[in-house]
């Protein structure tokens, strides 16, 4: 398909990251339809084409230059080895936003205490070069099989299993138990390095990244106003964890101040309780779209 040159080719992983990935684009200002039934969904940007793919292959196509840019997971670049930028890091996952990990796990009645333990065994995994780069770095000899998944339940036919997780409570649901972890991954926003080098679609492709990260940053953090007597100002400012400093705004009541912040969703439920109680009045949270630092 031929495109305008100021058009991105951009991959969207199909699997256990689509969802999130979509999700994320309509939290940065996006509008995505269409990828229930194609591998072509549209999206309200004439300068974007969105093509879904698995992520255990996108980096590859990023190379290649088949797409310009798109999205995946560090442990699958790696495992491709493949040669392209890194535009950044973005911090989400299919279930939570904590960094994934594979690990390599045995069956609890299993008498493999360690790694070496394993020498002479063979290891089911999807991660097939990964797990014998990691092998290999520490002298132990095993072998290595593709698993075309379902792997926790190979681990009682085989040695061990190398296999992904976020939470590890599929582990744990099979009898698994983890003894050690081989790579920690998140998702990357990955460009090929000619269209890097190409300046209109090198910013079209920052701005994005500007935009999606904006979206992750708001999805931990809230804003918050509050009114505050004068006279309790220097408390409540020492109160505050503001990301730089609090806007103190006057009111048209001289003796008071209105102030507005943003702070972590975590610790709004503690600190409202503390303000309350230190004079503020009129405190309000709310959501935010985008935070850009």
């Amino acid at each position: 398909m031929d495109l305008p040159p100021s058009v991105i080719k951009l991959g969207i992983p199909k699997g256990s990251l689509q969802n999130a990935t979509f999700e994320l684009f309509e939290k940065a200002g996006f509008n995505v339809t269409g990828f229930e039934r194609s591998y072509f969904p549209r999206i309200d940007d004439d300068e974007i084409q969105l093509i879904m793919l698995r992520a255990q292959e996108m980096s590859r196509y990023v190379e290649d230059g088949v797409l310009d840019a798109g999205f995946t997971g560090y442990d699958w670049i790696m495992e491709n080895g493949s040669d392209v930028h890194e535009v950044c890091e973005l911090q989400y996952s299919k279930a939570t936003s904590n960094p994934a990990r594979w690990v390599l796990a045995v069956p609890n009645e299993s008498a493999v205490e360690k790694p070496d333990d394993l020498e002479g065994g063979i290891i089911a995994t999807e991660l097939v070069n990964a797990t014998r780069n990691y092998f290999n770095n520490k002298g132990i000899q095993v072998k290595v099989e593709f698993s075309w998944g379902a792997t926790e339940v190979k681990a009682r036919l085989v040695d061990g299993i190398v296999e992904l997780t976020e939470t590890g409570s599929s582990i744990r649901a099979n009898n698994l138990r983890i003894i050690d972890t081989l790579l920690t991954s998140t998702t990357r926003f990955i460009a090929n390095k000619e269209a890097w080098r190409d300046q209109g679609k090198r910013t079209k492709i920052e701005n994005l990244a500007i935009l999606l990260r904006a979206a992750i940053d708001a999805r931990t953090r809230v804003g918050m106003k509050m009114n505050v007597a004068a006279n309790d100002l220097p408390t409540i400012l020492s109160l505050l964890p503001a990301e730089k400093s609090p806007t103190v705004s006057p009111l048209a009541d001289t003796e008071y101040v209105a102030i507005e912040i943003i702070i972590e969703d975590k610790i709004e439920r503690q600190l409202v309780p503390q303000l309350k109680r230190a004079g503020a009045s009129g405190i309000i949270t709310y959501p935010l779209n985008r935070v850009i630092h």
